[in-house]
């Protein structure tokens, strides 16, 4: 019975995918492939959590030796000239749709000023503002379609790039684009993802979720990401990390299927699907 319970499911959830990708991919995603030298330098992905800043100090040669994927607002703080990332990933509407906020504005300004051959992956969709022309810039669009169904069916949807395990945070696509590239070893540095350690619920029944990173925030962006976490529920929020956590374990089965490693380097990091390394 629960296998059949399990069949229907994963066949309900396939052709629920299909649609999906007839509605929101787009065929015209430029794919990106590094050559064979950078592909066996492997690639690192680098989070924002807060641990990123010791990595960087103690194990600035290992980065050094590898291909470097910078995401949200990295371009704003003074590692991004320091490491001059090969790759840059946005994911967040955010960054699209609030273009006259200061941070966002100083991001788009850090990005179009680059002085150092980079690819930036945005979503198939997304409105990017006016750049100036830039020889050193190169973009590239994703789709963030949610694939769900037969392991068969992900495989297929993942390899043609016309979707991903539900794109839950930034590390999600950032992974799954290294693996399109044909990068065999991955990994993931400043990926704490330790968010229910600071979360709480206030006397007005306020969520309240601190979610610290490498660099520090300025008050909009903290005030920003205050009221925004006040819109919702508890258990929404819960959801959510419950998401992005078995989102990872696809991801982990993906790569599998790729003969790719994806390793997690991210001191007292709380994701559990990909094996672990201390640099």
């Amino acid at each position: 019975m629960e296998k059949i319970q399990t069949f229907i499911t994963q066949l309900c959830r396939s052709l629920l995918g299909i649609l999906k990708i007839l509605l929101q991919s787009r065929w015209c995603t430029k794919r990106i492939k590094p050559d064979d030298e950078s592909l066996a330098r492997g690639i690192v992905i680098l989070g924002n959590g807060p641990s990123l800043n010791d990595t960087v100090a103690r194990s600035a040669d290992f980065l050094a030796a590898r291909d470097l994927l910078a995401v949200n607002f990295a371009a704003c703080t003074p590692l991004f000239k320091q490491l001059r990332p090969r790759y840059y990933l946005l994911a967040d509407n955010h960054f699209f749709k609030a273009l006259d906020q200061p941070n966002v504005a100083k991001l788009w300004g850090s990005i179009a000023g680059i002085d150092h051959d980079m690819t930036l992956f945005v979503p198939s969709r997304a409105k990017l503002p006016q750049l100036p022309e830039n020889p050193h810039l190169t973009i590239a669009r994703y789709n963030t379609t949610p694939i769900e169904g037969f392991p068969a069916f992900e495989n297929l949807c993942f390899d043609m790039g016309l979707g991903m395990p539900r794109p839950r945070n930034v590390l999600i696509p950032s992974i799954m684009m290294a693996i399109g590239m044909g990068y065999k070893q991955i990994y993931i540095a400043g990926a704490d993802h330790s968010w229910t350690r600071t979360l709480s619920v206030d006397d007005d029944n306020n969520v309240v979720s601190v979610q610290p990173h490498f660099y520090k925030e300025d008050d909009r962006e903290v005030r920003r990401i205050n009221t925004e976490y006040m819109h919702y529920p508890l258990h929404t929020i819960m959801y959510s990390f419950y998401v992005a956590f078995k989102s990872y374990f696809t991801i982990a089965r993906y790569a599998d299927h790729c003969h790719t490693k994806v390793i997690n380097i991210t001191p007292g990091s709380f994701i559990d699907a990909f094996p672990r390394m201390k640099l």
